[in-house]
């Protein structure tokens, strides 16, 4: 992800991006935006159950 930080800032604002600097940067989006990505998995995980849950019983009926 560093990497990617990194070439991103270079080839979209033409700026070059130390490994520290990158870093600073990967650990602010994971602070800000980790808990809205695992809710969001969580939510997925628990309606791709229920959607099975409902083809099984289904096949009950």
């Amino acid at each position: 992800m560093i990497e990617i930080i990194k070439s991103y800032f270079y080839e979209e604002r033409d700026e070059n991006l130390g490994d520290l600097g990158a870093t600073l940067i990967l650990d602010f989006i994971l602070e800000k935006l980790a808990m809205e990505f695992y809710n969001k998995g969580i939510y997925d995980a628990y309606q791709y159950m229920n959607d099975r849950l409902d083809d099984m019983l289904g096949l009950q009926r």
